[in-house]
């Protein structure tokens, strides 16, 4: 099987290498890439971690969508040669390696960051529960597994299109905690969701929901912090 994978460093120019590997039974695309690094091409660059689907550093454009490569079987892909892309949207640093400050960046600008807040009567450094039945924690449990592997971010074509825009996964983010009762933030995050970059800059195509290996909604998150958001500026809540 061929693999045209997408190779640059900083003073050489964008290419696609091709590169030959012996397909096996069960074989992923990040098998297959470790396989060329360990063995025909030690210069290639490409970020992973655990390889078992939890941790997400192994993130890239593969056929054209954004998928986990340590998911990805090459038995799953279309018949011909395999591409292999950097995720969009973010700095390249080399090869397949992009620099994820950007999720942490946006978060920080949409102020989705945790504020605990202080309760009457309750102990320095203590916590407010939030039991995993309770009607709270249920109306947020499609939202709150987001462990930032940036699939949504390159799939998204307003991040593309305007760089002040925060993302999907930052919206979703800041979702979980406009509903978190513990939070003492809400007044400065609504400041930013309701700038004109924010919420109204969603065109709600879905691409996000669409390539998000966690199987979460940040298109739902979006469509009900618009309707809070209503209810906001209606004077209901």
């Amino acid at each position: 099987m061929v693999l045209k994978v997408f190779r640059w460093s900083p003073g050489t120019r964008e290419r696609l290498q091709k590169y030959w590997v012996r397909a096996r039974q069960g074989m992923t695309v990040l098998d297959a890439l470790v396989e060329l690094q360990r063995g025909s091409d030690p210069t290639l660059a490409f970020r992973y971690a655990c390889r078992v689907g939890m941790c997400g550093s192994c993130g890239m454009v593969i056929n054209g969508r954004e998928r986990w490569a340590c998911r990805t079987l090459l038995s799953g892909l279309s018949r011909g040669a395999v591409t292999v892309r950097p995720l969009y949207n973010f700095p390249l640093i080399r090869d397949l390696v992009v620099d994820m400050a950007p999720i942490k960046s946006k978060m920080l600008a949409m102020k989705a960051v945790f504020v605990p807040a202080r309760r009457t009567g309750e102990e320095e450094g203590g916590a407010a529960q939030i039991g995993s039945t309770t009607r709270e924690r249920r109306a947020v449990d499609r939202a709150i597994e987001c462990i930032g592997c940036g699939m949504c971010v390159s799939a998204c074509t307003m991040v593309a299109h305007n760089e002040r825009f925060p993302g999907p996964a930052a919206l979703n983010r800041a979702f979980t905690l406009v509903r978190d009762s513990r939070d003492a933030s809400g007044e400065r995050r609504w400041a930013v969701l309701l700038s004109d970059d924010a919420l109204a800059r969603c065109h709600g195509q879905g691409n996000c929901t669409e390539v998000c290996p966690m199987e979460l909604a940040p298109t739902t998150s979006i469509i009900r912090l618009r309707a809070l958001a209503t209810r906001k500026l209606l004077g209901l809540s």
